[in-house]
C-alpha cells in the first residue's frame, strides 16, 4: 500500500506527461488492449502445467473432480479427455503432451506477437511526447522576457534542455510501458492465483506492504540526490561555455590551470553524485528479486501444508499455482526499477517545469491592434521600471518625434539601455505608459511593433550560416539583390565580395571568421534590409577600433536618414549630431538639450565629456 500510495504522488508530478499522452487515446487503448491479450496468452501457457502432470501422471485421468480442484481446470481436463478420446490424433500420454506442447508454442506465439504489437505502438508515443516537451520548453525561452535571463545561468538553461529533457526520456518516458504492462501482468495473475487459492493469494498479499516500505526506504532520497546531479551538470555545462567563450583570455592570464581545477572541482561533485543515485537506483531490484524469492519460499511451506492436506489442493494446482506466481517477480521487479527511476526523473521534471511555468511577464496581446505604421511620436509618461527592489528608471517623460534622433548618455549603469529595452518591449513598465501615435504599444501585437523596428547591439549577435542568410534574417523573402544593396549600404559588401564564396561564406559559430568589424557591419546589414522607421542603436561603436569604427559609424549614418533613431553612444560622433541628447543618471533625466546647449550649461553632461565618459 504504501509502495501504491508513494507511486500514486510520484505519478502526480508527471501530470505534463499525460497531459501529452491524452493527445493520442486511441493509440493508448489499442496498447492495453494488446498488454492484456498478452498477459492472458502468458497465463495460458503456464495454465496448462496443471492438466498437463494431471493427465500424464494419474492412472485414472481424474474424471472425478476434488475438493481441492478448481472448476475451471476441471473443466479444461475433462475437454482435453474428451479431444484425446474423440480423435486418434492425441490418444496417449504422448499425444497429451504434443496437444499440451501445440497450446504452449501457439500461446506464447501470441503472446509475444501482442507484446511486439504494444511496443510498436507505444514507442511512436514516447518520441512524440519527448519531442513535444522539448518544443514546449524550446518555444518557452524564446518567449521569455530578456530580464528573465540576466539572473540565470546559460549553462543552466542549457542544462534543463539537454540534460534534463534526456533524463525525462530515459527515466519516465521509457518506463511508461513498465508502468502499464507490469501492473496489468501483476493484477491479472493475482486475480488468477485468488480463483486458484484464495488463502494463498491472501499470505501473499499480507506480504507486500513490507516489500512497499523497504523500496520506498530505497528510493526515497533519489530525486533529492538527482536534483544534485542537475545542478552540477548544468554548472558544468557552464564552466565549459565559459571555457569556450574566453579562451583567448585563459591563455593571455595563462590561467588554464585555475580553469582545470574548477571544472575538476565541478565534474568531481558530479561524479559522487551520480554514484550515489546509481548505488540506491540499482539495489532496488535485486533486493525486490530477493523478497520476491523469500515470499516464494514462504508460498512453497504454506502451501505444502495444503497440498499434505490433499482436500484443500491438488498437486498439480499448486504446481501450476507456483509458476503463475514465479511469472510475477519478474514484473515486480522491472515495476520497482520503474519507480526508482521514476523518482530519480522526478528531479528533472520539476526543473522543467520550473522554466515552463514561469510567468511571462511581456505576453502578446493576442487581439491587439496591428501597428500598420509609424506616423508620429514615440512617448514615455511618467515611466518608471524596477526589477524586484530595484529601481532602474523613474519618472521617466520623453518625446521621440518622427524623424528625430535621440542620443541617450550617462554613466554605466544609469539606465539608458533599459530605457530603450522599453520600446520594442524587451521589457514592460512597472509603472506610467509608453505610447506610439498616442497609443499604448501593450494595445498593438507585439510583433508588430517589433516589425517596424531594427536593432544594433554592442556585441554582434550573429548565427553560424552564410553572410546572406545572416542579412536575411532581418527579411524572410528578401531577394539577392536587396542583400547587395543593403550590404553596399552597410560598408559591407567590399569585404564580402573578397571572400572566396561571397555571400554564400559561412561565418563560424558567432561569426567567428569575421573580424569585430566585419561583424558589426553585418548586423547593420540586417537592421537595414528590414527597411524600418524606427532605429534602436546600442553603443555600436564602443568596442571598434579606429579604422573600423569610421567604415561603420558611416554605415550608422546611412542608416539613420530619414528615420527615427534612438541612439545609446559614448562616442561623441555618433550623438554630437542628435536633436536631443537625454542624460542620465540614476535612473533620471537630469539634463537635455543639443550637445552645444549642454556644454554651456557647464554641468553633468560636460562633466561626462571631460571625464572622457563620452568622447
Amino acid at each position: 500500500m504504501l509502495l501504491l500510495l508513494s507511486s500514486y504522488y510520484t505519478m502526480k508530478k508527471y501530470s505534463r506527461i499525460f497531459k501529452y499522452l491524452g493527445q493520442y487515446k486511441g493509440q493508448i487503448l489499442l496498447y492495453f488492449l494488446f498488454i492484456i491479450l498478452s498477459v492472458a496468452f502468458s497465463i495460458v501457457s503456464l495454465g496448462m502445467l496443471a492438466p498437463f502432470f494431471d493427465l500424464i501422471f494419474k492412472q485414472d485421468n481424474g474424471n472425478a473432480q476434488l475438493q481441492g480442484e478448481n472448476a475451471v481446470i476441471h473443466s479444461l481436463k475433462e475437454w482435453m479427455i474428451s479431444l484425446r478420446d474423440s480423435t486418434g490424433v492425441f490418444s496417449g500420454p504422448l499425444g497429451i503432451l504434443g496437444l499440451i506442447c501445440i497450446i504452449i508454442i501457439i500461446s506464447i506465439l501470441l503472446k509475444n506477437l501482442f507484446l511486439y504489437l504494444s511496443f510498436y505502438i507505444l514507442n511512436p508515443l514516447k518520441n512524440k511526447v519527448v519531442n513535444s516537451l522539448r518544443l514546449d520548453l524550446y518555444n518557452k525561452i524564446l518567449h521569455l522576457p530578456i530580464g528573465y535571463f540576466t539572473e540565470k545561468r546559460k549553462g543552466d538553461l542549457i542544462s534543463r534542455i539537454t540534460n534534463d529533457v534526456n533524463e525525462v526520456e530515459g527515466s519516465v518516458v521509457s518506463t511508461l510501458e513498465g508502468w502499464v504492462r507490469d501492473p496489468l501482468t501483476i493484477l491479472i495473475n493475482f486475480a488468477v492465483l485468488f480463483y486458484i487459492s484464495p488463502q494463498l493469494t491472501f499470505f501473499i498479499l499480507l506480504s507486500i506492504p513490507v516489500i512497499g516500505f523497504v523500496l520506498g526506504r530505497i528510493t526515497r532520497s533519489l530525486k533529492k540526490q538527482s536534483n544534485e546531479v542537475a545542478i552540477k551538470h548544468g554548472e558544468s555545462v557552464s564552466a565549459l561555455d565559459e571555457t569556450l567563450g574566453g579562451l583567448r583570455v585563459i591563455k593571455a592570464f595563462n590561467i588554464e590551470t585555475l580553469l582545470k581545477n574548477r571544472f575538476f572541482s565541478v565534474n568531481t561533485e558530479l561524479l559522487h553524485a551520480k554514484n550515489h543515485i546509481g548505488y540506491r537506483r540499482d539495489l532496488a531490484s535485486p533486493l525486490s528479486e530477493f523478497m520476491g524469492v523469500v515470499i516464494f519460499c514462504g508460498i512453497l511451506w504454506f502451501g505444502g501444508q495444503l497440498v499434505l492436506k490433499k482436500e484443500l489442493l491438488e498437486p498439480s494446482v499448486f504446481l501450476a499455482y507456483l509458476a503463475l506466481f514465479y511469472n510475477i517477480i519478474n514484473p515486480a521487479k522491472t515495476l520497482s526499477t520503474s519507480f526508482s527511476n521514476m523518482q530519480k526523473g522526478s528531479a528533472a521534471i520539476a526543473r522543467i517545469e520550473e522554466v515552463l511555468n514561469t510567468p511571462i511577464t511581456v505576453d502578446d496581446n493576442i487581439n491587439g491592434r496591428q501597428l500598420q505604421s509609424f506616423d508620429n511620436k514615440i512617448e514615455f509618461r511618467n515611466v518608471r521600471f524596477a526589477y524586484e527592489d530595484a529601481v532602474i528608471l523613474d519618472n521617466i517623460n520623453l518625446t521621440v518625434e518622427k524623424g528625430k534622433t535621440i542620443a541617450l548618455v550617462g554613466s554605466s549603469g544609469a539606465g539608458k539601455s533599459t530605457l530603450a529595452d522599453l520600446v520594442p518591449r524587451f521589457h514592460d513598465v512597472t509603472g506610467g505608459e509608453v505610447l506610439i501615435d498616442g497609443v499604448n504599444i501593450k494595445d498593438y501585437s507585439l510583433q508588430s511593433v517589433r516589425s517596424l523596428m531594427s536593432i544594433v547591439t554592442q556585441e554582434p549577435i550573429l548565427f553560424n550560416d552564410t553572410i546572406a542568410n545572416n542579412i536575411r534574417l532581418g527579411k524572410s523573402d528578401a531577394t539577392d539583390d536587396e542583400i547587395m544593396q543593403a550590404a553596399k549600404v552597410a560598408n559591407a559588401h567590399n569585404f564580402i565580395v573578397h571572400k572566396e564564396i561571397g555571400y554564400a561564406t559561412n561565418i563560424g559559430d558567432r561569426g567567428s571568421k569575421l573580424s569585430g568589424g566585419e561583424r558589426q557591419r553585418l548586423t547593420i546589414a540586417r537592421a537595414l534590409i528590414k527597411n524600418p522607421p524606427i532605429l534602436i542603436l546600442d553603443e555600436a561603436t564602443s568596442s571598434l577600433d579606429t579604422e573600423s569604427e569610421r567604415l561603420v559609424q558611416d554605415a550608422i549614418n546611412n542608416m539613420m536618414q530619414n528615420r527615427t533613431s534612438i541612439v545609446i553612444a559614448h562616442r561623441l560622433s555618433t550623438i554630437r549630431h542628435a536633436d536631443e541628447i537625454i542624460v542620465l543618471q540614476k535612473g533620471k533625466i537630469v539634463e537635455r538639450g543639443t550637445h552645444d546647449r549642454l556644454l554651456s550649461q557647464n554641468g553633468f553632461y560636460k562633466k561626462l565629456v571631460e571625464m572622457q565618459e563620452v568622447r
